[in-house]
């Protein structure tokens, strides 16, 4: 079953030409691939950029599914990628070699042409990266497996700051504007100032967090390991509310009048902005360990059970759809929603999924 969850949406998408969760969905086609990794890919207007395992790149071309270049990296991905206008940014790692007598630096962070594959810049890191790396205008922003939080410019790959902390960064980061957002492995969630580094306040869970946190408004919500959602105000870090749902919390997302978060006792949870009183909760067949997908006042869920992916309602929880996937077909990569398609990463390779149904292309 797949593992689905959310890449970038927010509630300013409702009202454009996206894909319907509550009508039939098809897919358009299918990029099949062998070596498929848990990374979640990355995608602009014309492409689909996909991690494989053996170290390298596929552009994916979103008109048909062709392949339009493939990159060798080499050495193991090591962090989910990001794109702009000019480049795709990709971090790996290699492995020491052994008995060595001095530290070596087992980390790298290339910047791709997004047109042709060929490395604009490389920069070497003591560890790899890892999670998702994050971009701005100037930067990219992600945590390495040390524990260290950098900041590298786009441009050149200079390190503009690395951040150290007592406990080491998480790499459940993420960048609202010019704050990002992270925690550590204390249960503290952090505010940071994205052009300097420096910290904006710091709130103590003092619980593990198992995804990024939430933002929307003026609030930040997040979920720890012991089954607690909170809401914090994001201009001081002061807690509005704390509610406890059920187990832990893998995933947070919020909107305008709804806070939604899955739980590994195999529930969805959806909560009041206000107080976080429940408005409703539903069963799954199984454990949804990513983020679900949110669209047009509805989520898309897929519990690590089963054969398909459930549509519900965001008013009630009542399901109004469903998707065939197949069985044992699940990655835990999210999905990416560009224009009016979906795109899921299974085991067999990357495959669109439209309204429309489309004479489907592979390779």
């Amino acid at each position: 079953m797949l593992a689905l969850s959310l890449w970038t949406l927010s509630d300013a998408a409702v009202g454009q030409d996206l894909a319907d969760l509550t009508r039939p969905v098809y897919v358009r086609w299918l990029f099949r691939a062998y070596d498929i990794t848990n990374l979640t890919p990355t995608a602009d207007n014309d492409r689909a950029y996909l991690p494989l395992g053996n170290g390298s790149m596929a552009a994916v071309r979103l008109s048909d599914g062709g392949l339009a270049w493939k990159s060798d990296v080499g050495g193991a991905l090591s962090a989910s990628p990001a794109v702009d206008g000019r480049n795709v940014y990709v971090a790996s790692e290699s492995l020491p070699t052994p008995k060595s007598l001095y530290p070596q630096a087992t980390g790298a962070l290339r910047a791709l042409s997004r047109q042709s594959g060929l490395t604009s810049w490389m920069r070497t890191l003591p560890s790899p990266a890892r999670g998702v790396i994050n971009l701005n205008a100037q930067n990219l922003f992600f945590t390495s497996s040390d524990g260290r939080l950098y900041a590298i410019k786009k441009e050149t790959g200079e390190i503009r700051w690395v951040k150290y902390n007592s406990s080491p960064f998480s790499t459940h980061n993420l960048l609202d504007g010019n704050t990002l957002y992270t925690c550590d492995s204390y249960g503290d969630i952090i505010s940071i100032e994205a052009e300097s580094g420096n910290t904006l306040w710091r709130y103590r869970t003092r619980k593990q967090l198992r995804a990024p946190v939430a933002v929307y408004g003026t609030m930040i919500y997040a979920g720890t390991a012991d089954g607690f959602v909170y809401a914090i105000d994001r201009t001081n870090g002061r807690l509005r509310w704390k509610v406890r749902v059920g187990a832990a919390i893998q995933a947070v997302l919020a909107g305008e009048r709804w806070v939604l978060a899955t739980s590994l006792d195999n529930f969805v949870y959806c909560l009041s902005t206000q107080k976080g009183a429940k408005v409703w909760k539903r069963q799954l067949a199984g454990r949804v360990t990513a983020p679900p997908l949110v669209l047009h006042n509805h989520v898309l869920l897929a519990p690590l059970a089963g054969d398909e992916c459930i549509v519900l309602n965001l008013e009630d929880g009542k399901k109004v759809n469903s998707i065939y996937v197949g069985e044992d077909n699940n990655t835990e990569a999210a999905p990416l929603l560009t224009a009016d398609t979906i795109l899921l990463t299974t085991r067999e390779g990357l495959m669109a999924l439209g309204n429309n149904v489309q004479a489907p292309g592979s390779q």
